[in-house]
């Protein structure tokens, strides 16, 4: 593999952020310092101030392969997700067919390392009748076992109390749930229609997709967590009332955590006005407090990790009545610099950035050398350009559905180059046509009971 020198760089990580020198071999961070030797070297890049972090963990997308690859498969939205200086990825279950058994599982492993462009896990979903799959399976096989404890994106709803119960008292590996009260928003379906018919304006998804149908549902997450001992995560928290659910203590000592995602930290119910259901996910964007709390919550640690739910469908699905119209977006590409405008706007530190996308993921998941810049580690980076500002109409839209509900904006900062493994994923503007992705490695004992 070629050996490179990134010198003259911006490095955050671990808390601090210092100008040094970042040398690459056989895929690895070899040393990272000042006035590094470029003996030996293949490669030098200047980057001349740029901020280097290491890439991004995203603990959750949605690329849609095997079975919806009409909307996206995992060459095309890995590719995307380089672009947008993520590193490495862990993908939802719910496919078709759904991935609810071991043999699934590895079929997406198998796909993913022919064609994936970033580094790659999958979650085995959970079912009301795969109990015995899940107590099987082997915790370093999969990043986690995914429950949708209210109705998405396919048909995975786990509503049976006992297979919750058994789920959550015997899994062997980290419980990933989304929660939405389902029959909460069947009612508000109902209560809606009867005033609408079917023709309900896109405007009242944040009070069908409720607060209390969120809180409801996580609040039972909670409970059966702290009751089972289970290791849980929360994914795409999305109200300030599940916030008092959470505890604020670091990481390492909880066994309940929690993800927000970029779109909710960026959007808030007003722009449901000029995007319609192309910001339409579940849970739904809320209020603007919602939008602060979940910020405030994300730089004191009460959240500790920020993913994507990169969820991609085509436009011609978008553009359906509400009703019709699925929930989901694609995110990956800008996220990163998205992310930073809470920078630019004070709200973040970049040292905040570094440990929500990368460090906070790799122990949180106990992803094995990756997620910081350390020698010996593999060398995940992205570099990034904080001055030079990206206007996304200006851009290729990578995703195979072929638009982003970020049209229209100029984000204040750029992805100047992503390096997976140490290779060059994506550098000046272009992505190298290689797929290069590694299957995520987990540090992990027989059970995280």
């Amino acid at each position: 593999m070629e050996t490179i020198l990134i010198a003259n760089a911006l490095t955050v990580n671990e808390g601090a952020s210092t100008y040094q020198d970042l040398r690459i071999r056989n895929g690895r961070i070899d040393a990272i310092g000042g006035n590094l030797s470029a003996k030996g070297v293949d490669r030098v890049i200047d980057a001349d101030g740029r901020a280097l972090f290491p890439g991004m963990i995203d603990d959750q997308v949605h690329f849609r392969e095997p079975g919806l690859t009409h909307k996206g498969n995992i060459a095309s939205e890995s590719r995307a997700a380089v672009a947008g200086g993520i590193t490495s990825y862990m993908e939802m279950p719910n496919t078709l067919p759904a991935t609810t058994t071991i043999g699934r599982l590895e079929e997406k492993h198998r796909i993913a390392r022919n064609t994936s462009f970033a580094n790659y896990s999958f979650y085995l979903g959970g079912a009301n009748d795969n109990i015995e799959v899940v107590k099987m399976l082997d915790p370093k096989q999969a990043c986690g076992v995914k429950v949708f404890m209210g109705a998405s994106t396919g048909n995975m709803l786990v509503d049976d109390p006992d297979a919750l119960e058994q789920i959550f008292t015997h899994c062997p590996t980290i419980v990933a749930t989304h929660c939405e009260h389902s029959p909460t928003i069947e009612a508000n379906i109902r209560r809606f229609q009867a005033i609408h018919g079917e023709n309900i304006p896109i405007a009242l998804h944040p009070a069908i997709r409720s607060e209390a149908a969120c809180y409801r549902s996580t609040a039972l997450a909670v409970e059966l967590a702290r009751r089972c001992n289970t290791r849980l995560h929360i994914l795409h928290l999305s109200t300030a009332k599940e916030l008092t659910l959470l505890s604020s203590l670091p990481l390492e000592k909880r066994r309940i955590t929690a993800e927000a995602c970029v779109h909710h930290l960026l959007f808030s119910e007003t722009d449901y006005r000029d995007k319609g259901n192309l910001i339409k996910c579940n849970p739904a964007i809320k209020t603007e407090a919602d939008r602060q709390q979940l910020l405030a919550a994300l730089q004191e640690g009460t959240i500790n990790v920020v993913g994507t739910d990169h969820a991609p469908h085509t436009l011609e699905e978008k553009q359906q009545p509400y009703l019709r119209a699925p929930s989901g977006m694609p995110l990956v590409q800008h996220a990163f610099v998205s992310l930073l405008e809470h920078v630019h706007d004070r709200t973040l530190t970049l040292e905040q950035v570094a440990e929500r996308t990368a460090h906070g993921p790799a122990r949180l998941f106990d992803v094995k050398d990756r997620g910081y810049l350390r020698e010996g580690y593999w060398a995940d980076l992205v570099l990034v350009d904080l001055k030079r500002p990206t206007v996304v109409d200006d851009q290729p839209v990578y995703y195979h559905c072929g638009w982003t509900p970020f049209a229209g904006r100029t984000f204040r900062s750029s992805v100047v180059s992503t390096f997976v493994c140490g290779h060059p994923a994506f550098m000046d503007g272009q992505i190298d046509p290689t797929p290069k992705g590694m299957r995520l490695e987990f540090e992990r004992s027989s059970s995280l009971k």
